[in-house]
């Protein structure tokens, strides 16, 4: 089995029997958008990779995020080791809000040339084999993204993950549309500076889209996107649904109280945190 999807599968069992682990977790992490807009994710890297250390059994990570300045060989923010097989992969980490989602920067600005190549229209299942085989798309079955996708009016948050072997079966069609055009009646988006390849199943129905990645481009302008609501059929959720979380105060406090004290007060504060994780492994 792929490493990854053995994980997966996982965590998804851990968080169907002792769901009060998960929603603790993601609580607290979606509470440091109560410090800032974008700490919640950096925070994300760290909570997640202790929870895995903590809680999954025969599995361990390491957080990688700013290592060496980025310059890893994959977009990963951690990496898990199952310690039984000594596998191990990277694992890329997103937090974003319930809507669009990028899978991949796509960073080789390859994918989108390659399909300009390909025609705008493209329906043959031969042509789409290819496509999917191809060195441009030789990534897309290895992009190990887990987001945590929230939706802060409800107080809701969900592990969601991208099913790249249910897109590559189900793609009947990919469609070029340029800047400003319609499908099926609607915009792709009043602000789009340039155009996309969407990807489409056999009842035109949007699974993904890659968007231009020239020079010009910024990272929300390129690489391989989906959408957590039109595209929902394929994505699979490791939290078994959508979660209710609530802001933990106290934690922001312990944050600031954190940033004035003493590394001697920190080495109290963690065995007192260890004994209350431990209690929780234990419920």
């Amino acid at each position: 089995m792929n490493p990854y999807k053995d994980f997966k599968e996982r965590f998804k069992l851990l968080a169907s029997k002792h769901r009060h682990l998960v929603v603790n977790t993601l609580s607290n992490i979606f509470t440091m958008r109560l410090i800032g807009n974008k700490t919640h994710g950096d925070l994300a890297e760290i909570g997640i990779a202790e929870f895995i250390n903590q809680f999954m059994y025969d599995f361990k990570s390491i957080h990688v995020g700013k290592d060496l300045f980025r310059a890893k060989e994959h977009e990963e923010d951690i990496v898990i080791i199952n310690e039984v097989t000594k596998s191990e992969f990277p694992v890329s980490l997103k937090a974003y809000g319930d809507g669009p989602l990028q899978l991949s920067t796509d960073s080789d600005q390859k994918m989108f040339p390659y399909l300009e190549k390909q025609g705008k229209n493209i329906t043959s299942k031969k042509k789409m084999a290819e496509i999917f085989a191809s060195s441009a798309f030789s990534e897309f079955n290895n992009i190990n993204v887990m987001p945590l996708i929230y939706n802060e009016k409800k107080k809701q948050c969900n592990i969601m993950i991208f099913d790249h072997e249910k897109t590559i079966k189900q793609t009947a069609r990919i469609l070029y549309i340029g800047n400003g055009e319609s499908f099926g009646g609607k915009k792709t988006g009043k602000s789009r500076m340039h155009p996309i390849f969407m990807f489409l199943d056999d009842k035109n129905n949007y699974i993904c889209e890659v968007r231009y990645g020239g020079a010009s481009a910024n990272a929300l302008q390129r690489g391989l996107w989906t959408h957590t609501r039109n595209a929902i059929s394929f994505f699979d959720s490791l939290t078994n649904g959508w979660i209710d979380y609530s802001h933990n105060h106290t934690l922001v406090k312990l944050f600031s109280l954190a940033l004035n004290s003493t590394e001697e007060g920190h080495k109290e504060a963690n065995i007192i945190l260890q004994k209350d994780i431990d209690r929780l492994k234990k419920l």
